[in-house]
């Protein structure tokens, strides 16, 4: 296990909320960034510790390696930076007491790397850091600091979903053979088929947890297309609005058409769904999930018009 420091200033919501850490690969002029260079270094099961406006606000434990990767749904965040990076799947755990490093500076300050440090001899942070690593001896220091909270960090891992289906191959394969995009996109394509990678990043941005269920465990969720992976274009299949996360049986219903929402957040029961399916999974027949973003309302209008079973 490594530790490593991820200066979140600009991206913490985005990035711990969703699930992740994303940096471009170069700067914007084309030259080599350590900091940018160690997300290829992370391996799972490493942990890393969340810097924002100051504080230590969140632990992450690395789920995933990196993989190129386009830029999240930022927003306005990072607009100067390139599109083309790296992308890292980490589970946060948000600590109720974030710690200040700057008030505890005379007990970190011994464990600073001699080069490549997070941290300032003042405690402050370095703007010019994206992704540091972190002495184990540091690492034992500011665990002590965070106290109890650090260990509920390491239960909170996803595992990703089964995707080895034969029809998914196919479709993978076919994604290898296309000439008109470049290997990133399609990692992160066949990653979409999968729930995983950008993808699963963007929807997490948009949803907080399965809307039937309540369920927000990452462990226990899937990222669903609305609109099915295969009919989407290139753009659409990593679109953040285009996706649920959903329960694993919540997410067959939704797949198979057998259920659907309005704008508004009303379920839609299909009429070809076995009358005591819901009733045995603990369903309401009438449900409101809360209404959607406008984005996701056009890829709910497909859904209802071409999967859902009327």
């Amino acid at each position: 296990m490594r530790y490593w420091w991820a200066n979140q200033n600009k991206t913490y919501k985005n990035e711990v909320h969703g699930g992740f850490l994303w940096s471009p690969k170069t700067k914007s002029n084309g030259a080599r960034n350590r900091f940018y260079d160690n997300m290829c270094e992370i391996a799972v099961g490493d942990v890393v510790f969340s810097f924002s406006d100051t504080r230590i606000k969140a632990i992450g434990v690395v789920t995933e390696l990196a993989q190129s990767s386009p830029k999240p749904d930022f927003g306005t965040a990072g607009i100067e930076w390139s599109n083309d990076g790296w992308l890292v799947q980490v589970e946060f755990n948000e600590l109720s007491s974030a710690i200040r490093p700057k008030d505890h500076i005379a007990l970190l300050r011994p464990h600073l790397p001699p080069k490549y440090s997070p941290l300032q001899d003042t405690g402050d942070g370095l703007q010019s850091v994206y992704l540091a690593a972190v002495p184990d001896s540091m690492a034992i220091v500011l665990q002590e600091l965070i106290g109890s909270e650090y260990s509920s960090a390491f239960g909170h891992l996803i595992n990703e979903v089964d995707s080895s289906d034969v029809a998914g191959n196919e479709h993978d394969t076919a994604l290898q053979g296309r000439t008109d995009i470049g290997a990133t996109e399609k990692i992160q394509l066949v990653k979409a088929r999968r729930g995983q990678g950008v993808f699963k990043a963007n929807v997490r941005l948009n949803e907080t947890g399965c809307r039937i269920t309540g369920i927000t465990d990452p462990l226990h969720l899937r990222a669903s297309h609305i609109k099915p992976w295969r009919n989407s274009t290139d753009t659409e299949k990593l679109n953040g609005c285009n996706g649920l996360l959903l329960a694993p049986h919540v997410d067959h219903l939704f797949d198979k058409g057998l259920i659907s929402f309005e704008d508004d957040g009303t379920m839609l029961v299909s009429p070809s769904l076995e009358g005591d399916v819901l009733e045995k999974w603990g369903i309401p027949s009438q449900l409101n999930v809360g209404i959607f973003r406008s984005e996701q309302n056009v890829f709910l209008a497909y859904h209802r018009s071409e999967v859902f079973k009327n």
